[in-house]
């Protein structure tokens, strides 16, 4: 469950009744009574609360909208882009006959 809620996106559960749901968890509670996970369901409006016991499965199906958006990504795209803006304001500085 606690993998499920760390994704960061879309999952499918497939609950005892045999149905499957969709939808992005937002929010869940393990020590409530009993416990249970709430998400907003895909293509329906409002949020649905499933108890953990009325879960079968969950797969992992919407693409993780922050896969490859680690902290040393996001440092290696500021630094290139600290790298070009230095290189755009020497070539106009250089224009200009200040270099």
């Amino acid at each position: 469950m606690e993998l499920a809620f760390d994704y960061r996106g879309d999952v499918t559960l497939e609950v005892t009744s045999g149905e499957k749901i969709e939808g992005y968890i937002f929010n869940r509670n393990a020590v409530a009574s009993p416990p249970f996970l709430q998400l907003f369901p895909k293509g329906q409006p409002g949020e649905m609360k499933i108890p953990y016991p009325d879960i079968v499965a969950i797969a992992f199906t919407g693409e993780d909208t922050a896969s490859g958006r680690s902290w040393e990504a996001w440092v290696r795209k500021k630094e290139s882009e600290r790298k070009a803006e230095a290189a755009r304001i020497a070539g106009e500085a250089q224009a200009r006959g200040h270099l």
